[in-house]
């Protein structure tokens, strides 16, 4: 296992933690962002798109004019798709865009990601992150010692923290998820990534291996 350091919100050495290799030392697969990030684009698409066809449009119960002796083309209904005011032929109907992805690619999308950004030096961690008041310039501050305020963070913390998230709200390009949450769509949107020691200890419960008792690891 690698080792990270752990820093204060000051930016002071506190600590060292263990990486578990199977989260942050996986194999880096971009073509899994790919596929990942289409799943999950695709199931925040609403997909109410609709239109009526004949048989919702109201009114048409009459036929418009007298079949014969008229010359024009016969016609039932004003319903009809060539009557202006009449259903659609063919339109968009409700439909779900979503689609699956096995939870073994999700998960090595996702180990990729944080491999990846751990490899690049991308990843700070902090021994937490506490705030017992709504105080936007001190996160501010904060950011601006751990080095973080040239780029869009990402925030992972692993449990609720009413006050963080209220104090992270107004910072732009700040993201704020919890370790139970984290996914690849957030971590490529944010080039830099600022956790907790409980986060990290949470993915590790999350993401790492688990081997029966009684196998060999």
């Amino acid at each position: 296992m690698a080792n990270a350091d752990i820093v204060t919100i000051e930016n002071k050495k506190s600590g060292s933690i263990e990486l578990d290799p199977a989260v942050f030392e996986g194999k880096v697969r971009p073509h899994l962002y790919h596929a990942e990030v289409r799943r999950q684009l695709a199931l925040r698409h609403a997909g109410t798109h609709s239109t009526k066809n004949r048989a919702a449009v109201s009114g048409g119960g009459a036929k418009p004019h007298k079949q014969k002796g008229t010359g024009r083309a016969r016609a039932g209904t004003r319903r009809a798709v060539q009557w202006a005011g009449g259903g659609v032929a063919f339109g968009p109907v409700p439909r779900d865009y979503g689609h699956k992805l096995t939870k073994k690619v999700r998960r090595a999308a996702l180990v990729s990601a944080l491999t990846q950004w751990q490899r690049e030096g991308s990843i700070v961690i902090v021994e937490e992150l506490e705030m017992e008041e709504y105080k936007t310039r001190r996160m501010v501050e904060a950011m601006g010692k751990l080095g973080l305020s040239d780029s869009p963070v990402l925030v992972v913390i692993e449990d609720a923290k009413p006050m963080l998230e209220a104090s992270l709200r107004n910072i732009p390009h700040v993201g704020l998820v919890r370790a139970e949450g984290l996914n690849v769509y957030d971590v490529l949107r944010h080039p830099k990534i600022l956790i907790t020691r409980a986060a990290v200890e949470a993915l590790h419960s999350r993401l790492g291996v688990v081997v029966p008792e009684g196998a060999e690891a």
